[in-house]
């Protein structure tokens, strides 16, 4: 399953994305994993899941984001969630790609993904909407 949530900056995205990932470590029997941008997450997301800088791997482009997510997955089967800040920042604001990359991840399963993305929902093709739901 995959969701989304949706808005131009400033709209409280990463702030939801927060809640959501503390409330599923706090109620989940597995893991939790959280991909940032940059480091501006450590003090806001609880110590019980892990967060990972995408800049301390080089990730940049759908490619390698996928890469790293599905990695993750095969590494340690018990990940439950996986919560993607900044999504377009690190993959790109190429929306065919980010449609693309976001049905490769629809593949993975027994996991529940959540990415922000900076953007209108009406500037977002229809076909992100047949992948994903908005939260």
């Amino acid at each position: 399953m995959i969701k989304l949530i949706i808005g131009k900056k400033g709209s409280g995205k990463t702030k939801k994305l927060v809640d959501m990932v503390n409330e599923a470590t706090a109620n989940s029997l597995g893991n939790v994993v959280c991909i940032e941008k940059g480091d501006t997450l450590t003090y806001s997301v609880t110590h019980k899941a892990r967060l990972i800088d995408a800049e301390d791997y080089a990730i940049s482009g759908y490619g390698e984001y996928y890469g790293m997510v599905s990695g993750i997955k095969a590494g340690n089967n018990d990940v439950t969630h996986i919560f993607g800040d900044a999504t377009l920042r690190i993959g790109s604001r190429d929306y065919d790609e980010l449609a693309a990359f976001l049905e490769r991840v629809s593949k993975i399963e027994d996991v529940e993904f959540v990415f922000t993305i900076s953007a209108d929902k009406e500037e977002l093709p229809k076909k992100l909407f047949d992948i994903a739901e908005v939260c």
